[in-house]
């Protein structure tokens, strides 16, 4: 069975009139879901109401119901579905446990203890929570950690090489040709076009992962055809990786606690109540969309073991699928893209826009618009500069994030008013410098199995603890 599956296709060559009309039909309805929330915006919101169309912008006037809540959270989360397949074709349920089993306990821990906390601060963003938590100047050093935090660069040069694959050309071309229309519609509708799209994003890219595992169980047989064809190692919960590689990205994933897409939802959210359940609906949603993800791209492995692996997930799925779901799938793919880029890329235009501006300039919806536009070509930048390795883009802007901000905002919800502005920007200072240096060191021996993620930490852990020794004579009182 293997033989008829080849290591390179043409899209081009296999897709038929009938997938280019299920594929066209599914955008279609995404594009229509975006008219209908702006159909349903103008019935709600009084144009000449300034400040309501501004937080119907960003935050959908805080009226983000369950579903919607559901939908737009976990379409958010897969844009990098080329990434979390590469690294399950390369080591199997390893990208499971890293980029799955991680982030539920992150989730979790999130709707149980975090949410109460948030919620009372009536923020709009999460440098303004953040303002209001520790003062001005951590809002300000937090809003710059947002940016590079939201920056879209692995969803850019996901969009990239699935446009490539599709329709051929450059990587550098198609990343801008998607950018382009998403930006389009992003500024159009503000974050109600991101939810209304999203909602038809999540079924699209959920029920495609589904179709693409069941079909590969019911051809080639379940768990006895992966043993039998894959490496050992592929079902080794750390890949065959060290204990300390592995744990580097629980760590990562608890910077979903300083996630600030994550925040953006729960203060759209109507209630806690909603925010709460939404996050564990979205958790159970998740687990078996890793499971999908996770066993699809082993099955690429064991049929196709020498394909490419940052493109073998597709490549296996368009030769596996017959015409019409094929294209149904392709749009599924696209969708799981288009859902989490369109996301960051208006998250990063709102921390141009509201986070850091001057006060006088906040609020301008103009800004915002331009803001999307500077993020979406700085992103193509560093996806070149990146030279499309999504697995690295991860890796680089989720170290910062988790060692230097994820420590000091934790503190800060475990023991409210302790921390002090300076001291938040001190701490979070020293994780910066002991991150770069690490990361950039040379290193030998013991050290060089040390991630710099750990010495952010330490780093990060060291400055909240000898603030007070340092600065004896500031005044020992939060801002």
């Amino acid at each position: 069975m293997s033989q008829s599956f080849s290591p390179k296709v043409t899209l081009s060559e296999i897709i038929t009139p009938l997938d280019w009309t299920i594929f066209g039909l599914v955008l279609f309805c995404t594009f229509a879901a975006v008219i209908y929330g702006e159909l349903r915006k103008n019935r709600e919101i009084d144009e000449d109401n300034e400040q309501a169309n501004f937080l119907d912008l960003l935050l959908m006037g805080r009226h983000l119901t369950l579903p919607m809540f559901v939908g737009t959270l976990v379409a958010t989360w897969y844009g990098g579905i080329f990434g979390v397949t590469e690294i399950a074709f390369k080591k199997g349920i390893f990208n499971f446990v890293t980029q799955g089993a991680f982030w539920y306990v992150a989730y979790i821990i999130f709707a149980l203890f975090i949410i109460d906390h948030v919620k009372s601060y009536q923020a709009v963003t999460l440098p303004d929570l953040i303002s209001k938590m520790f003062g001005p100047r951590s809002a300000i050093l937090s809003g710059y950690f947002n940016f590079f935090n939201v920056l879209p660069i692995a969803y850019v040069i996901s969009l990239g090489l699935f446009l490539k694959a599709l329709f051929g050309g450059s990587l550098v071309v198609c990343m801008s040709a998607g950018v382009f229309l998403v930006i389009l519609y992003s500024m159009w509708g503000g974050f109600r076009a991101v939810v209304f799209s999203d909602l038809v994003q999540f079924f699209v890219m959920c029920s495609g992962v589904f179709l693409i595992l069941l079909l590969s169980m019911t051809t080639f047989g379940g768990l006895g055809f992966l043993k039998a064809n894959l490496p050992e190692t592929h079902f080794h919960l750390t890949g065959g990786e060290t204990l300390a590689t592995t744990l580097v990205w629980g760590f990562i994933a608890l910077s979903t606690l300083v996630d600030p897409n994550f925040y953006q939802r729960v203060f759209a959210a109507e209630s806690p109540k909603v925010a709460k359940k939404g996050i564990l609906i979205s958790t159970l949603i998740w687990f078996c969309f890793d499971i999908c993800t996770t066993f699809g791209a082993m099955y690429a492995r064991a049929v196709i073991p020498e394909a490419e692996s940052g493109q073998a997930y597709l490549t296996y799925a368009v030769q596996l699928l017959p015409s019409g779901v094929r294209g149904f799938v392709l749009a599924g793919i696209l969708a799981t893209i288009l859902s989490t880029l369109d996301s960051y890329l208006f998250l990063a235009g709102t921390t141009v826009s509201y986070d850091l501006v001057p006060k006088k300039f906040k609020g301008k919806v103009m800004l915002h618009h331009l803001g999307i536009v500077s993020v979406g070509i700085i992103s193509i930048f560093m996806a070149v500069a990146f030279e499309g390795n999504i697995k690295k883009v991860w890796k680089t802007l989720g170290s910062y994030s988790a060692s230097c901000l994820l420590l000091p905002v934790v503190y800060g919800y475990l023991f409210p008013g302790k921390i002090k502005d300076n001291q938040f920007i001190f701490a979070c200072v020293l994780g910066i410098i002991g991150t770069s240096y690490w990361r950039n060191a040379s290193h030998s021996g013991f050290a060089a199995n040390i991630d710099e993620l750990y010495i952010g930490i330490l780093s990060t852990t060291l400055g909240l603890i000898l603030y007070p020794f340092v600065f004896k004579g500031e005044k020992q009182t939060a801002s």
